[in-house]
């Protein structure tokens, strides 16, 4: 009799501890292993975020900019080279056949109207006479040295007003009805500058056979002399302007999971955005939903913080 009481409260006792284990392993959260800086830095994760400090930032060169109202443009991109004002340009040749006895003026040189470029003697008198300048600019050009024989069949000098350039741009004959006089122009001297505003003040009325365009001349003041003559350069024809509410630039743009992002600067912290573009033109695209006018982001090297952000993930997972 008392062994069988022994052994009904032996099973009593362990069908009490089964119940009681299954009731634990049952009301144990998953993640009950993770320490509470974990749990912390996987939400921080999910909301698609990343800590970068201000000099961060700055040291990896990372824009801010703020989202604001902007235009964008439809342009036409168009090839040219800058020429001497050819309005402003003068050929200067000996008066007399003769023999080149001094050069005053090199390549480079600005001379006055009436600054004397060099010294020819002339053949005919055997008299040294001035050979002076006719225009106030920059000797662009010179043909002639010291002891050489010179006649009025060769300019000697050439001298250009480099004040104000001529760039003349090439239109493809697909391109030429989108182009006419007057047009706003934004010449690029790729020099880190700003582009210089200009307009289109003549337009050919042939074209070359051999590049199958044709010219388009803008007048550029040239004061600061960023335009070198001879060089090529871009310029973007500005056809048409749209006035929209938020613009962010092109590059802030980042795809993450098939997602259209910008990341918006909250304090140290970026934060990925998901966004709804609409129009856009070479530089900006217009925002329609997920950003403010006001709202901080990162515009030139955006890559940086979705690698950052990229690099976290990694860290999570393992």
């Amino acid at each position: 009799m008392i062994k069988r009481s022994v052994k009904y409260l032996v099973f009593v006792l362990v069908a009490a501890g089964l119940v009681y284990g299954g009731y634990q392993i049952m009301n144990t959260p998953a993640n009950s292993k993770k320490t509470p800086t974990e749990k912390v830095e996987k939400e921080e994760h999910a909301e698609g975020g990343v800590e970068m400090s201000d000099a961060k930032v700055a040291a990896v060169g990372i824009e801010i900019a703020k989202a604001a109202p902007g235009v964008l443009r439809d342009s036409l991109l168009l090839n040219g080279i800058v020429q001497p004002n050819q309005e402003s340009l003068v050929q200067v040749t000996p008066r007399f056949p003769g023999i080149v006895r001094e050069v005053r003026k090199r390549i480079g040189d600005r001379v006055q109207k009436g600054e004397v470029l060099a010294i020819v003697e002339s053949n005919q008198s055997l008299t040294p006479y001035e050979l002076k300048a006719s225009l106030a600019g920059t000797v662009i050009d010179r043909q002639t040295t010291l002891g050489e024989f010179v006649s009025e069949q060769k300019s000697a000098f050439v001298i250009a007003d480099l004040s104000t350039v001529w760039v003349d741009f090439s239109v493809y004959r697909r391109d030429l009805k989108r182009v006419s006089i007057g047009d706003q122009i934004l010449i690029d001297p790729a020099d880190g500058g700003p582009p210089i505003e200009a307009k289109i003040s003549y337009l050919s009325p042939v074209g070359s056979s051999d590049t199958q365009s044709a010219l388009a001349r803008a007048i550029v003041p040239n004061a600061e002399q960023r335009l070198r003559p001879g060089l090529f350069i871009t310029g973007r024809l500005a056809l048409s302007a749209k006035k929209v509410g938020v613009v962010v630039k092109s590059s802030a743009l980042q795809s993450i999971e098939n997602r259209t992002v910008v990341f918006v600067r909250n304090g140290e912290k970026f934060e990925a955005r998901d966004v709804e573009v609409g129009d856009r033109d070479p530089e900006l695209v217009e925002i329609v939903f997920g950003l403010l006018e006001g709202d901080l982001y990162a515009a030139q090297n955006s890559f940086i913080v979705k690698a950052e952000m990229a690099k976290g993930s990694a860290e999570h997972e393992h």
